[in-house]
Order: C-alpha cells, then structure tokens, then sequence
C-alpha cells in the first residue's frame, strides 16, 4: 500500500513538472498567463532564429502585476522597477534586448545591452508595435491585447537587428505589425485635429 501511494505521489509529481514545462521557452522570461500559447510559439521560433543568425538573445518578461503598492509614489515607482528590471538583466547573456512589461502597474519598458544601443531604438518600437495595441480601446481583452503588442514588439526588434545586418529572417511577420500601429496613430490623430476644428468652429459661430 506504501508503494503504491509513492507511486501515485511520483506519477503527481511528474505530470505537474510536465504540465508546467510544456509550454516553457527560452526567450519567454515570465508571461503570467498574458501570452498566448501560439503567441509564445511565434516568439520562439523568431528567437531562435534570431539567435542562430545573427547571435542576439531577444527576451520578454511580462506580468499582470509587479506587486506595487496603490499609493505608492511616481518616484518610488521608477525606483523599485529599475531595481526589478536590474535584476532581471544581471543573469541574461549580451547581446541581449529585453522587453519588460507589467499590465496593471501601466509599465512597458525596452532594455537593450550595450551593443545594440545604436541598432534598436527603444521609442520606435514601443511607440510604433507596443503601445499602440496596449492602449488601443476596442472589444478584446487585456490577454488578448498583451499577446499582440508584445508578439508585435519582439518580431519588430528581431527585423531591426536582422535589417541592421542586411539579414532577412524567415519568420518575420513582416510590416504588418507597422501597419497596426500607424493606423492607431493616424487614428488618434485624427480625432485630434476633429477636436481642434469642432473648437475654432465653436469659437467662431459664438464671435457672431
């Protein structure tokens, strides 16, 4: 009877270390539950290739939360995420970019080693691939949104090191994810000048 209840602990044991390595990647640092499953298969495949091709480590680290607590200061904030996000890189291999991203503390940040700092810039591909899909207003979940601005981001930081190379990778999604964002942006702009004109037409009619 001994034996056989070790049996049933070892076989548990065995299928929870499966089940929770199943799914494990080499560049998915930490997806909290917020990357698709065929998103972080995307994600491997595009680093892989990436690393076989041109020797860069693109990683992710995402989260739902950072643990922050609701009142804490602006400044505070910063401080704990950088020494967060320190700790990450201290055990990552150069070259290596990282994107970081916490959901509900509002935080997406690119950390880039050294010798990439004049390949990849940060601003570009958050504010062109990431932002735009995390902030978009529309009917799809927070997972949803997650999955495809951080798919989106890595696949462009991938195309920018393999482009500053003159390499096409073969995974590439190509300028799709662009695209999403320029329509975003054009979108936004748009209702912006609408308000500016709605306003000066506003302001006139009352001058008369």
């Amino acid at each position: 009877m001994k034996n056989f209840n070790f049996i049933k602990v070892a076989v548990f044991s065995l299928l929870l270390f499966l089940s929770s390595n199943l799914y494990a990647s080499k560049f998915v640092l930490s997806d909290d539950g917020l990357i698709d499953q065929r998103a972080i298969g995307k994600i491997d495949e595009i680093g892989n290739e990436t690393f076989s091709k041109l020797g860069v480590n693109i990683y992710v680290y995402a989260k739902s939360t950072l643990g922050l607590d609701a009142n804490i200061s602006t400044k505070d904030k910063i401080k704990y995420i950088k020494e967060y996000e320190s700790n990450i890189i201290s055990n990552l291999a150069e070259p290596y970019v990282l994107l970081s991203m916490a959901v509900e503390d509002t935080h997406v940040n690119l950390i880039v080693s050294s010798s990439l700092k004049n390949v990849v810039d940060k601003n570009e591909i958050l504010n062109s691939y990431v932002v735009p899909l995390l902030a978009s207003k529309d009917k799809n979940s927070t997972f949803a949104k997650a999955s495809a601005a951080i798919l989106n981001g890595y696949a462009a930081i991938a195309d920018t090191v393999a482009e500053s190379k003159n390499i096409k990778l073969e995974s590439s999604i190509g300028s799709s994810g662009k695209v999403a964002g320029t329509v975003w942006k054009v979108f936004m702009y748009s209702l912006i000048v609408a308000g500016l004109l709605l306003y000066v037409y506003a302001v006139l009619r009352r001058k008369k």
